[in-house]
């Protein structure tokens, strides 16, 4: 079903899809001979879309979901095909992607295919031979018994799937998958990266991190996806990226995810072992992992209202999120909730700094789907789900998140899924490297679905009138981009934001942009501040008692509908920071918002003419949120 949306003007249509390197074909392209033949502009001029987070039928658990499709089904997905889902139905994205990493699971990459595809008198186990036919019943049967076995492993009684697999299984699958991922990859076109998934689980505790190389099989192949190990932390994983980077000469970051299920131990005061955290580990933290996701299915982890009371949208994507772990072993205090949520980790950041003199917490911010369905689709109107048992039917919002098992084993009801979310990339070109290099430098946002362009520029001496000319040059040369750092300011006065939201081409307008801003004060204590900087209607939507009105909502529930009468198409301003003081750390990130839109439930309500119970959502507004820029004060 399509939005129903009222078009801006043709212009801003074709200045949102120049902007977003976006291909209007939506077939698969031919791409070029090599990346040296792609003309990279001067500074980076397009947003380029895509996820750093999918699985196929190679992960342990989506192939014990149900999910048959392999990493070429995901990639011709991605780039604009249609393929047919593991239930059945037929799925093809409204405008591909511009690139995808594949991040199958490490830990028993292919085993649970290579288990489903064993003869059946081959074994010999009670517990497996009862997997082995559940999963043999279709995808309920396989649901059900994947379920118990991450159950299994949250509470420590066995590995991640259905045995261990063999270094031979996973140099088979491994090789296989870069062969693939190579063959899709078309430089200018479409960029298809070689990663996996690192599954750090500290009893049901997410510490997971996705890994992303900037090379080709030449380099990749000398290796073969790191394992977790006994230690719950990340130095292992440190370890394995370095000595791929000393024995290969090429490149790898990390990219921790879903950090509101970690139950604290993501962006933690100390280290692992205890104790205060050194420079060195900051440092070394930092090194490793420039960005981190912020969004995707299983919630949101931008913030959360225990710790942002006066931040009235800090509520998005919680529900049903923030009482348990990952695995349901471990309930959530709010006491943990600062370990878990993205700006209490750079406001962590800053405090740490401040001791230390380096910030382990200095990221920029992505989203991605974390989909175990092999099809990357952040669209509350084309939302596959988590993974096959929730694709497309009439009572997936209502059933639970794992079907057939109960809210009390699993935790969640899927309508608390999100529709969530992909990265957005500013780089000189469609190439390995030059997407690569923007994850490394933080040049990079996050949304939750929409194709919004947003930009941000941090600098001393911004005015209004930049914006009447080349202020992305402008922005580049007198200042810094998304990701990056303003040191101490010879002349004083406050920084200056150059702020710019253009609506997704084919969505929602917009409501207002916001800034948010982090600081440490001189005795070390964090602070935050939302600040609403440029939204639609000002003149009529005056701000009172320090908050902006409502935009107002078009919704029609009972159509899955909305009309952009409300709301801007674009966005801009020039801001300053009327509270700075040159002495403190601080960060500033830009948080966008649409209007108010249907959410995937309710867009299944219409489709399949069903009655939803009251506490499942129907409308949202979803949003984009871009990487920091921090300032650092001169040392003193």
């Amino acid at each position: 079903m399509k939005k129903s949306v009222l078009v801006a003007s043709a212009a801003m249509l074709a200045v949102g899809f120049a902007l977003s390197g976006c291909d209007k074909s939506g077939g698969k392209q031919a791409g070029v001979d090599a990346a040296a033949d792609v003309a990279l502009t001067d500074v980076p001029e397009h947003v380029y879309w895509g996820d750093t987070h999918l699985h196929t039928a190679n992960s342990v658990d989506a192939f014990g979901f149900g999910n048959r499709l392999m990493p070429e089904d995901a990639l011709r997905f991605a780039m604009g095909e249609e393929v047919t889902s593991s239930s059945g139905v037929k799925a093809k994205l409204d405008r591909p992607l511009d690139f995808l990493v594949i991040t199958d699971h490490s830990e028993g990459l292919g085993s649970t295919k290579a288990f489903y595809d064993t003869p059946r008198d081959k074994i010999t186990d009670p517990k497996m031979l009862r997997w082995y036919d559940m999963m043999h019943q279709g995808i309920g049967g396989s649901l059900k018994a994947t379920a118990e076995m991450l159950l299994a492993r949250g509470n420590k009684e066995g590995s991640f799937g259905f045995g261990t697999a063999s270094d031979k299984l996973t140099r088979s699958v491994w090789d296989a998958n870069i062969d693939t991922v190579e063959r899709y990859n078309q430089p200018g076109k479409f960029t298809a990266f070689i990663g996996f998934e690192y599954t750090l689980m500290d009893g049901g505790n997410n510490l997971h991190r996705n890994l992303v190389f900037r090379d080709g099989a030449d380099k990749a192949k000398q290796v073969i996806p790191a394992v977790p190990t006994d230690t719950m932390s990340p130095d292992s994983l440190w370890d394995y990226m370095d000595a791929y980077e000393k024995s290969t000469g090429g490149k790898v970051l990390a990219i921790p995810h879903n950090s509101n299920l970690s139950n604290g131990l993501m962006f933690m005061m100390t280290e692992p072992g205890g104790g205060p955290m050194s420079a060195a580990y900051a440092r070394r933290r930092a090194a490793h992992e420039p960005i981190v996701e912020i969004t995707q299915i299983k919630g949101d982890s931008e913030a959360h209202p225990f710790l942002s009371p006066n931040d009235e949208f800090a509520g998005y994507g919680v529900a049903g999120w923030d009482q348990n772990n990952l695995l349901m072993s471990q309930p959530t205090k709010p006491g943990d909730y600062a370990g878990s949520y993205v700006r209490e980790a750079l406001k962590r950041g800053l405090q740490i700094e401040q001791r230390t003199g380096e910030n382990p917490y200095k990221f920029g911010v992505v989203g991605s789907t974390d989909s175990h369905t092999a099809l990357s689709t952040a669209d509350d109107d084309n939302f596959f789900g988590k993974h096959p048992g929730v694709e497309p039917n009439p009572h997936r919002a209502t059933d639970t998140f794992v079907p057939g098992l109960s809210r009390e084993q699993v935790g969640r009801m899927n309508w608390q899924s999100l529709a969530s979310g992909y990265a957005a990339v500013w780089a000189r070109g469609n190439t390995r490297a030059e997407l690569w290099d923007a994850m490394k430098r933080r040049e990079v946002y996050a949304t939750t679905g929409p194709r919004m362009i947003l930009r941000v520029f941090g600098g001393w001496d911004f005015k209004a009138d930049d914006l009447k000319g080349d202020w992305v040059h402008a922005g580049y040369k007198r200042g810094v981009p998304m990701g990056g750092t303003l040191g101490a300011h010879q002349g004083g006065g406050a920084p200056t934001f150059i702020l710019s939201a253009l609506k997704d081409p084919i969505g929602a307008n917009l409501d207002r942009v916001q800034v948010v801003k982090g600081w440490v004060d001189k005795a070390g204590k964090s602070h935050e501040k939302v600040f609403d900087v440029v939204w639609s209607d000002m003149d009529k939507r005056a701000m009172k008692g320090g908050k902006v009105p409502a935009v107002g909502n078009t919704v029609n529930t009972d159509k899955a509908t909305y009309q952009n009468s409300i709301g801007s198409a674009d966005l801009a301003t020039v801001w300053t920071d009327p509270e700075f003081d040159a002495g403190q750390r601080a960060f500033y990130y830009v948080r966008v918002l649409q209007i108010p839109t249907p959410t995937w439930m309710d867009y299944d309500k219409v489709k399949y003419n069903e009655t939803l119970p009251a506490e499942i959502p129907l409308t949202q507004q979803e949003r984009g949120y871009t990487s920091a820029i921090w300032y650092t004060p001169p040392v003193s």
